[in-house]
């Protein structure tokens, strides 16, 4: 016999449906919350090493702020810091990862996230000639901008505002470097 259709029955029924959809949903997270988390830690892992000279210690995160934008850095000892920095591109954010040795020069960048155009600002994870020069850059010698602004970069073709946003996140990633040297408080 088939239940009458009444609002109470019709409550009663998406509720329970509710409810085994919000459980199944739970269970999911659940059984899923700590292999992403472990993913996340094993990317972040990757990127610090990508970024900085071989190091044997254990990365020690932190954060700062500075000219009212927030950083995570991971200081490195005997290698560097790992600075995540972040501007605006053309297609949207555009993250990175910079690595600084402890001298001041840049080790090596890498592309966290980005939302730039396929084939143009994208070509900022897969350009070597642009990605290179960044390797072993001296900002303290060097201007970090493209030559277009009076710097020492060449932009990537076709993708000069990608190419100053990645630019300028290094920058920013140097200036963090910097105050972190001078005994910049970053917050643990």
């Amino acid at each position: 016999m088939a239940a009458k259709s009444t609002l109470g029955n019709m409550a009663l029924c998406l509720s329970a449906v509710c409810l085994i959809c919000s459980a199944v949903v739970g269970g999911a997270y659940a059984v899923t919350a700590d292999p992403i988390a472990e993913a996340a830690k094993a990317k972040t892992t990757a990127s610090i090493a990508r970024v900085l000279p071989e190091f044997n210690a254990e990365p020690e995160q932190g954060s700062i702020e500075l000219n009212g934008a927030k950083y995570s850095y991971y200081k490195v000892p005997g290698a560097g810091c790992a600075i995540i920095s972040a501007t605006s591109g053309f297609g949207g954010v555009l993250t990175l990862m910079v690595g600084i040795a402890e001298d001041g020069t840049i080790h090596n960048t890498t592309v966290l996230s980005h939302s730039e155009t396929p084939g143009l600002g994208a070509k900022c994870t897969t350009d070597e000639h642009f990605m290179e020069q960044f390797r072993g850059f001296d900002p303290a010698a060097k201007t970090l901008a493209v030559k277009k602004d009076g710097g020492d970069l060449d932009a990537i073709t076709a993708s000069t505002i990608t190419s100053r946003a990645y630019a300028l996140a290094v920058s920013n990633a140097v200036n963090v470097f910097n105050q972190l040297k001078k005994g910049g408080q970053g917050n643990e």
